[in-house]
């Protein structure tokens, strides 16, 4: 009797649970930075300082570093539908919890409060859906489509950002904006439904093992991993995990800090918040144009180059972050417009490809994907408190302006430039899963009848 041959398979449903996954991460994005464009009107409605408005954002953040971590023990223990169902309920909860904080007969205080509350409970549900898009592309994708897969989840969130960028001012008043998020949230609750957990026959080797608990990962971020398993890691991959780490953090954070903040960093120099939201809007746009172009080529051609990409990319974004201490001045639009597109077109592809990297390094897509949102969320919180204190007086010129926050922007991002070039990013998944493969169609050629 032959031997069994392990097989290996793909599902059309598997697009159908990209596509709800993709909508719920999209809408988990959209809290984070709402009230960044609509700072000053709502400032001026529910009777807020700036700092508290900038709070807002803050506590989106802090709320999902204790849940990025979660993250990947709730999957292991209830499984990616049941995740992402939970998700969206704190999704629809945040909703109409912040639209109560705009009731008129509320005190300032007890309006912030509800608000923040709605803040906390959107920031605990994001990570819920980021974390969970690795393991979702590994469990049901094949070499030719995992690393696209990951890309659409990773762009998911910056284009929520895109749209809250772009929405967020067109309503009446911060109250209607307020409104139109919580309906978003309603209408996009459902989508949880079609994610599914995993396919009856995997499509790789690596979809095929049973999915490594964060404290393994833990453990071999340590050193203490035992050396035969398949979650062990190597001084060197260690290492490269720690550039990820910070390079991956950083520039996520200096992002989304500068879509919070887009409003009062432009604002001292004339431009208006529908400016500052299209100027968001554009950072992101470019960077999801540019990284759907670029999916493809990493899963079929520029296969074993992550790790390049990324000694291309962060050079440039150094030099143009730092370029924009002299660019944010009045009457400079299109300079502006230029830049924030060509910031997005190198940071947002860089999103999915140091996921993708860290699923290669780690063996462990769901805790090392943790670990990343834990960091960018993490330096968000940094950067909009530093930038906040470094924000000028009202007697400066112009009063209330943010270039010594720009230029911090700008220093923090170019000092990464010479770390990148540490990375070696060696594919250790993408090269077992290649070999299983071979093993696998060399045994179907063994046992098929001879003509």
């Amino acid at each position: 009797m032959a031997p069994h041959v392990e097989s290996y398979r793909m599902y059309p449903q598997r697009f159908v649970g990209m596509f709800g996954l993709a909508i719920l991460t999209a809408v988990g994005g959209l809290a984070h930075p709402w009230f960044g464009p609509i700072a000053d009107v709502a400032s001026t409605e529910f009777r807020f300082s700036l700092n508290a408005i900038n709070w807002l954002g803050i506590a989106v953040s802090i709320a999902f570093l204790p849940s990025a971590i979660l993250v990947p023990h709730v999957c292991k223990r209830f499984g990616i539908r049941i995740t992402c169902c939970a998700g969206s309920c704190l999704l629809v909860l945040s909703g109409w919890i912040r639209y109560s904080g705009t009731i008129k007969s509320l005190s300032p205080a007890a309006a912030y409060a509800l608000i923040v509350i709605g803040q906390i409970l959107a920031g605990a549900a994001a990570p819920l859906f980021q974390v969970l898009g690795p393991r979702y592309s590994e469990n049901w994708f094949d070499l030719k489509g995992r690393t696209t897969a990951t890309m659409i989840f990773s762009i998911a969130s910056p284009v929520g950002g895109a749209i809250a960028g772009l929405v967020s001012p067109r309503g009446s008043s911060a109250t209607a904006s307020i409104l139109i998020l919580a309906i978003i949230y309603t209408v996009a609750a459902p989508f949880a439904l079609l994610v599914g957990d995993a396919p009856p026959t995997p499509p790789t080797y690596a979809a095929s093992r049973e999915n490594p608990t964060f404290s393994s990962f833990v453990r071999a971020l340590r050193g203490r991993e035992p050396k035969g398993r398949p979650t062990y890691m190597s001084i060197r991959e260690r290492f490269d995990f720690a550039i990820l780490t910070l390079n991956y953090g950083v520039i996520s954070g200096v992002v989304t800090a500068f879509t919070i903040l887009s409003s009062q960093n432009l604002k001292p120099y004339g431009y208006s918040g529908s400016t500052a939201g299209l100027l968001s809007a554009t950072l992101l746009i470019s960077g999801l144009v540019c990284a759907l172009g670029v999916a493809p080529l990493f899963d079929r051609v520029l296969t074993r180059h992550l790790a390049l990409t990324t000694k291309i990319f962060i050079p440039i974004l150094g030099a143009i972050w730092l370029g924009l201490i002299w660019a944010v001045k009045p009457g400079d639009t299109g300079a502006l417009f230029a830049m924030v597109a060509i910031i997005g077109a190198c940071s947002i592809p860089l999103v999915p490809v140091a996921i993708e990297l860290t699923a290669e390094i780690t063996r462990n897509a769901s805790g090392g994907t943790a670990v990343l949102v834990f960091a960018a969320n993490a330096m968000t919180v940094v950067c909009v408190l530093v930038e906040g204190a470094l924000r000028a007086g009202p007697n400066a010129n112009p009063p209330n302006n943010t270039h010594r926050a720009i230029i911090f922007q700008g220093v923090l991002v170019m000092s990464l430039v010479p770390t990148i070039f540490g990375l070696k990013g060696k594919q250790a998944r993408r090269e077992m899963d290649e070999r299983k493969n071979a093993e696998v169609e060399q045994a179907i050629a063994l046992q098929s009848p001879t003509p």
